[in-house]
C-alpha cells in the first residue's frame, strides 16, 4: 500500500499518479480484447469454442455451451438450504426497490394543445454477465436477473464462465434459475460479451448487455457499443472509506480487505481521512486481520497494487478527492455521514456511518450492487431496473394543435432551408 500525506513535500504529484486511469483503459488489455471480439464476429461458435479452451481450460462443443434442464434441476437440489433463505431474503428487497424504480408512461398537452409523452417498454431480450472464476458471484446473478424480470424482460440471456470440469457453480445457477433467467451458458470472458453482442448460431443476439466483469470484459462492453448496447462499465471492485477520527479503525481495516477479496489484482481500495493516528491503526489491524482470511494471497495482491492511504488536511480537501476518484463505493464513517453524502456526486453506492459496510449493498440491501468503477461514475450511474427499458417518445396532435403550431414549424424550415419540412404540415392544413 501507499500512505500520502497533504504536508509530504510531492503530495500534488502522488495525488496526480493517484489519479490516474485505471485498468479499464489500459491500451493493451484493449488491443487483445479487440482480437477476441473480431474472432468471434467473424467466426461465431468456432471461436468460442476455441477461446474457451485457451482462457477457461474447458473443451466445449457449440452443443455444450447451453445449460440443461437437467442441470438446473441438480443445482436446485446441490443449492444449501440457508443459502436459499439468503437469496429469498435478497430477492424480496431487490424486487421492491426496483419496482419502485420502474418508470411509467406519461402524457400531457403543449401549449399548442398537442399531446405529448413518453412510454417505457421493456427490451424483449437482454444479455447479463455474471463473473465466475475464482468466486463465483451469486449475488450478482440476482443484482441483475431480478431487475431484468422486473422490468418485463421476456428473454433474460446470462453467460457466465464454466470450470475445469464444464460446470457453473450450482448455487450460481440456481440464483439465475429462480430470479427468472430464460437461458443460460457456461461462457465467460470478452468472448461472451461478443457472442450476447453479434450473435452466434447457438446464441441469438441480444439488444443490450450488462453486468460486471475483469478489465477484459469491461473493455469488450466499450468496443462493442453501437453493436449493442450496454449498461455501464462495471470493472474491478473499488472502495473509498472517508474517515475522521470517530471512525473504527478495526471496521475500516474489513472493509479495505472485503473489497480487495475479488481476486483479480486490479482491485483498487483507498482510505482517506483527517486524523493522524488513523492510519497507523489501520495499518495494524490490516497486519492482524489479513493473515487469518482463506484469500489472504488475492488480497495482498491487490492491496500491494493499488491501495492508498491518504491523509488530509481537511475534510473538504478528501470530499473533492471522492468526486475526482468517483468510486464504485464510498463508505463514510464520520460524525456526520448524511451531511457529507450530500457533497459527493460520483460515487456508485455511499454507505453511511460506522454500521454500514458495503458488503450490506453487495448482498442484501435493495439497491444493485453492479456500479461504475475505473472513474466511470462521473458519467454513469449505478444499474437500475428502468435501464431495462425502453423509452419512445409519443406525440398526437389534432388539426386545431397542427394550425397553432404552423408558424413555428414554417419559421424553422425557412432558416433551415428545408422547405419540405414545412410543406408536410401546411398540406395537411389546406386539406379539408
Amino acid at each position: 500500500m501507499k500512505v500520502i500525506h497533504y504536508n509530504d513535500p510531492d503530495y500534488e504529484s502522488q495525488i496526480k499518479d493517484l489519479l490516474a486511469p485505471s485498468s479499464l483503459f489500459d491500451p493493451v488489455i484493449e488491443q487483445r480484447t479487440r482480437v477476441i471480439i473480431d474472432d468471434v464476429r467473424q467466426r461465431g461458435d468456432l471461436a468460442l469454442t476455441e477461446l474457451t479452451q485457451r482462457f477457461d481450460v474447458v473443451s466445449l462443443t457449440p452443443s455444450q455451451f447451453a445449460v440443461t434442464a437437467e442441470e438446473f434441476k441438480e443445482a436446485q437440489e446441490n443449492t444449501p438450504e440457508p443459502l436459499q433463505k439468503a437469496l429469498d431474503s435478497t430477492a424480496k428487497n431487490l424486487i421492491a426497490f426496483s419496482r419502485k424504480s420502474l418508470r411509467k408512461n406519461w402524457s400531457m398537452r403543449n401549449s399548442q394543445g398537442g399531446k405529448v409523452g413518453e412510454k417505457y417498454d421493456p427490451f424483449s431480450r437482454v444479455g447479463l454477465y455474471v463473473p465466475g472464476g475464482t468466486a463465483p458471484l451469486v449475488s450478482t446473478a440476482l443484482m441483475t436477473v431480478t431487475l431484468a424480470k422486473v422490468a418485463g424482460c421476456k428473454e433474460v440471456v446470462v453467460c457466465s464462465p464454466a470450470n475445469k470440469e464444464g460446470k457453473i457453480n450450482p448455487a450460481l445457477l440456481h440464483a439465475c434459475k429462480t430470479a427468472g433467467a430464460t437461458e443460460v451458458y457456461r461462457l465467460g470472458g470478452a468472448q461472451a460479451i461478443a457472442a450476447m453482442a453479434y450473435g452466434t448460431q447457438v446464441i441469438p443476439k441480444t439488444q443490450k448487455v450488462f453486468g460486471p466483469g475483469n478489465a477484459y470484459v469491461v473493455a469488450a462492453k466499450r468496443l462493442l457499443f453501437g453493436y449493442v448496447a450496454i449498461d455501464l462499465l462495471p470493472g474491478p471492485s473499488e472502495v473509498l472509506i472517508l474517515a475522521d477520527d470517530s471512525a473504527r479503525a478495526k471496521f475500516i481495516a474489513a472493509d479495505l480487505l472485503a473489497q480487495a477479496e475479488h481476486g483479480s489484482g486490479h482491485e483498487r481500495t483507498w482510505f482517506i481521512t483527517t486524523s493522524p493516528d488513523l492510519i497507523p491503526a489501520v495499518e495494524s489491524e490490516l497486519a492482524h486481520q489479513l493473515p487469518l482470511l482463506t484469500r489472504h494471497e488475492h488480497i495482498q495482491k491487490a492491496l500491494l497494487a493499488n491501495c492508498w492511504f491518504i491523509q488530509v488536511k481537511a475534510m473538504p480537501d478528501g470530499i473533492q478527492l471522492v468526486n475526482q476518484l468517483a468510486p464504485e463505493h464510498c463508505e463514510i464513517m464520520t460524525r456526520n455521514p448524511a451531511s457529507l453524502a450530500k457533497e459527493i456526486t460520483t460515487a456508485g453506492a455511499i454507505c453511511l456511518g460506522n454500521y454500514t459496510p458495503n458488503v450490506l449493498g453487495d448482498y442484501v440491501a435493495g439497491p444493485s450492487h453492479v456500479l461504475p468503477t475505473g472513474g466511470a461514475g462521473n458519467s454513469f450511474p449505478g444499474l437500475t431496473v428502468d435501464q431495462f427499458q425502453r423509452r419512445s417518445s409519443v406525440i398526437q396532435y389534432d388539426r386545431t394543435a397542427l394550425k397553432k403550431s404552423f408558424s413555428v414549424v414554417k419559421a424553422f424550415a425557412d432558416v433551415e432551408g428545408l422547405d419540405a419540412h414545412a410543406q408536410s404540415a401546411a398540406i395537411r392544413l389546406e386539406s379539408q
